[in-house]
């Protein structure tokens, strides 16, 4: 939330502990965003695309996912991501 910009190629993850039908909304937020739910077996499950800045909507894809990723708006389709894609996720220790 209240992000005004976001560098090319970085972007938010956020984990939860099980997959759930998780939704966002863009209430604070001041870009567009792509939101790229991932599931448990790290594939792609949906993405909201270039989701409208400041809107109160609940955005989701209907699907179960553990981690959701933002990144600027356009980047799913600019790096071909798609619903089956598989994704690698890298954790710090």
């Amino acid at each position: 939330m209240h992000k005004k910009s976001l560098e090319a190629h970085h972007g938010m993850l956020f984990l939860f502990d099980r997959e759930d039908q998780h939704t966002f909304w863009m209430k604070n937020t001041f870009i567009p965003l792509d939101m790229i739910f991932v599931d448990s077996a790290h594939r792609v499950v949906g993405i909201v695309k270039r989701a409208t800045p400041h809107d109160e909507t609940s955005r989701g894809v209907g699907r179960p996912s553990r981690y959701v990723i933002e990144v600027n708006g356009g980047f799913a389709d600019e790096n071909r991501i798609r619903v089956g894609s598989r994704v690698t996720i890298h954790l710090a220790p």
